[in-house]
């Protein structure tokens, strides 16, 4: 007997499907720019190999332009654009030049398939130079040949090459985006993971500590993917006369991240201590209240860098890098055992886990170490922090 679906699971149901349309209209409007250059590319590719070279389906034009740019969701690197554009190109002609000599048929496409890739292994170690020389170079051998003669092939590659390293030049993506949303994506996990910890610490709850652990530890993949799209807005800010005037935001982006990637690293650490001392060591409470408190006030901090590294406007950026100082000022302040009401060695080992972070955020604001060191009392003759 069939049970009706309960109103929780039709609301659950809703959520989720909402959630995906949501995202994929944040998707579409993220990679309209992409899907634009892309389509440009290819068809200008195909038409100017057929109407201004007179080719006949000039279809490894479009091809080419196609596979160079390809879909990236870190962005378009001008490396990668050339790496597989050369495949293509060398693939093509390879593989023009290989069954002019030994003819066409399956032991000849075998033939053609194996030297294409070794011949890619022997001039890069790159996986898509690799790729798309052997696909190009079999598919040269498995279609019919061209009405245009030898080489013709070759030359529509390298039309489709050139017309998308002209594409992803004069009309590259904004080079700040990419990094300012996987930045904001990053510091507000970071942030959720420090009061998941302050959390656990106040109620004293060892699964709770457990479960911000495990959280802690699903974050390197967002610093990864900070790291590979300021790679490709660092080529786009040096290389594209459009976006060159926003170089030197992209450089104070990757700055701050080297700080986030710091801290994101020791929150980690960070939170599989808590997780340790709840399961073995009892803190005061005077102690545990102050370090929730400390780790909820760096959560904030960590908030108000990212929203400054997220606006565009110098201006509002300075000032939200001047409340984070601000805060962190207060922060730091107290980051003393004493200060925090901490006798036991395992409270004030959390103490000198955060110390660094403290640091490590403001240097993220644009400070420099020496400068963000004054911040933090003295623990005595041996504050090496």
């Amino acid at each position: 007997m069939s049970q009706a679906t309960s109103p929780q699971s039709s609301r659950g149901f809703n959520d989720l499907a909402r959630e995906r349309v949501k995202d994929g209209f944040l998707r579409v409007r993220t990679g309209i720019l992409q899907a634009l250059q892309l389509t440009v590319a290819a068809v200008g590719a195909f038409v100017f190999s057929e109407r201004i070279l007179g080719h006949h389906g000039p279809i490894f034009a479009a091809t080419a332009a196609t596979v160079a740019l390809g879909f990236s969701k870190g962005g378009i690197r001008y490396r990668r654009v050339l790496e597989v554009a050369i495949g293509c190109t060398l693939g093509i002609l390879f593989a023009e030049l290989l069954t002019h000599w030994i003819g066409r048929g399956i032991w000849q496409a075998a033939v053609v398939m194996l030297l294409s890739v070794l011949l890619a292994q022997f001039l890069d170690s790159g996986v898509l130079f690799t790729t798309q020389m052997a696909l190009q170079a079999l598919l040269v051998v498995m279609l019919p040949p061209p009405v245009d003669g030898t080489l013709t092939r070759s030359i529509d590659a390298m039309i489709g090459g050139a017309f998308a390293l002209l594409l992803v030049y004069l009309i590259p993506t904004d080079p700040r985006r990419q990094p300012r949303e996987q930045l904001r994506k990053l510091t507000t996990e970071v942030s959720e993971v420090l009061r998941e910890a302050a959390e656990a610490v106040r109620r004293d709850d060892s699964q709770a500590a457990w479960h911000c652990l495990v959280r802690a530890r699903k974050t390197q993949p967002i610093v990864d993917g900070v790291t590979t799209s300021l790679k490709s807005s660092h080529e786009i800010a040096v290389a594209a006369p459009l976006h060159r005037r926003h170089r030197s935001e992209v450089d104070e982006i990757a700055r701050a991240i080297r700080y986030l990637d710091l801290v994101t690293r020791n929150s980690r650490v960070l939170a599989r201590r808590v997780a340790s001392i709840i399961n073995h060591i009892t803190l005061a409470p005077e102690a545990l209240e102050s370090i929730a408190e400390s780790l909820d006030a760096m959560a904030d901090v960590i908030n108000t860098v990212g929203n400054g590294l997220a606006v565009a406007q110098s201006g509002a950026r300075d000032s939200y890098m001047r409340q984070a100082r601000n805060q962190l000022e207060v922060v730091a302040g107290r980051m003393h055992p004493d200060t925090m009401g901490i006798q036991t060695m395992e409270g004030q080992g959390l103490v000198l886990l955060m110390r660094p972070m403290v640091v490590d955020l403001l240097e993220a604001t644009g400070l420099e170490h020496e400068e963000a060191l004054t911040y933090l009392p003295r623990l005595d003759d041996w504050d090496r922090l």
